[in-house]
């Protein structure tokens, strides 16, 4: 009895460590879930609190289609920048300028129109398509730079006027200096100078593409090739399919043949510039890129017009001498029968 006894009271402390050690283990899971609990809500309040946007989110609920139309719509909107017209025609701030009082004060007018002056002007610096349009003035400081720098068409302007033009927009845009009316009569003359350049430069390249698009118009008209096909008789069947090669070959040696046209005619008019043009390279370069684009356009179209021609004859005799193989298997087969 004193053996079982000691053995149920060894049972008995076993069983009660480990009730004790499953207690434990779960007050400790316990208390961990509770701490996950509180530190997510803590950082999802704080991330809340910090943002920026709503805290619903943007088309909630809505399709996906919607819910990505309007996610594209708001992410354009940091991406919209515009300089609006400072001083309109009808402003009455433009009655201070022709007051004989202190114009020193009023020298934040000249910058501004110093600055619509730009608009004014008209010169296509948008034209390339690099720049934006509502973008002026950043915009038109950069047009000057590659125009002084790079070598563009307008090259032959001179230095001192685009470093004046910079110099007067730098003036009136961040310069801290005096910028009054003497300052802006000086660089508007400048901008109207570079305005009347640019635009008598672009009119006379204008010019030059359309009187080149005009000497490719009257060129001479090239004489349509003849084709002449003989038919064979119905009789000469062994000849048919000699004569179906030969038209093969006959249409490999027409598009070599128009090819070879084609370098030549080109050759040719690169050769008819006059002395002027040779000797300017720049108007050169563009009458040389005019020609051989109008001339690549025209033998062009002319080459699908004789091809298709050439192609539908090619066709009908291909589909008269299955016919006539036709024909000549039905005899076959009626005279076995």
């Amino acid at each position: 009895m004193a053996s079982s006894s000691n053995w149920l009271s060894g049972v008995n402390v076993v069983l009660v460590m480990a009730y004790g050690s499953l207690n434990l283990y779960l007050s400790f899971g316990q208390v961990f879930v509770l701490l996950f609990i509180f530190v997510k809500r803590q950082i999802m309040r704080f991330a809340m609190k910090s943002r920026r946007g709503p805290h619903v989110p943007v088309g909630h609920n809505a399709p996906k289609d919607l819910k990505e139309e309007i996610d594209i719509r708001l992410s354009r909107v940091q991406d919209i920048k515009y300089e609006p017209q400072l001083l309109a025609d009808d402003d009455a701030r433009l009655l201070q300028l022709e007051t004989q009082g202190n114009q020193n004060c009023y020298n934040y007018l000249y910058r501004m129109k110093a600055l619509d002056a730009i608009r004014a002007s008209e010169i296509p610096f948008h034209s390339e398509g690099r720049h934006p349009r509502s973008l002026m003035g950043k915009n038109f400081r950069s047009y000057l730079l590659d125009l002084r720098n790079s070598s563009t068409p307008f090259k032959g302007v001179r230095k001192a006027l685009i470093d004046t033009l910079l110099d007067g927009y730098e003036t009136a845009r961040y310069g801290t200096g005096v910028f009054g009316q003497s300052e802006y009569l000086h660089y508007q003359e400048a901008l109207s100078e570079l305005a009347t350049i640019v635009k008598a430069r672009s009119g006379s390249s204008q010019r030059q593409h359309q009187s080149a698009a005009k000497d490719l118009t009257q060129s001479p008209e090239v004489s349509p090739t003849t084709i002449q096909v003989t038919y064979l008789p119905s009789s000469q069947k062994s000849k048919r399919a000699k004569h179906f090669l030969e038209l093969k070959s006959f249409k490999d040696n027409y598009n070599t043949l128009e090819s070879t046209l084609w370098r030549n005619s080109h050759t040719h008019c690169l050769w008819q510039m006059t002395l002027s043009q040779r000797r300017n390279p720049y108007a050169t370069l563009r009458m040389r890129n005019t020609m051989v684009q109008e001339l690549a356009l025209a033998n062009k179209q002319l080459l699908m017009v004789r091809q298709a021609a050439l192609h539908q004859l090619f066709e009908k005799e291909h589909q008269q001498y299955q016919q006539e193989l036709n024909q000549m298997g039905k005899a076959f087969y009626l005279e076995r029968l």
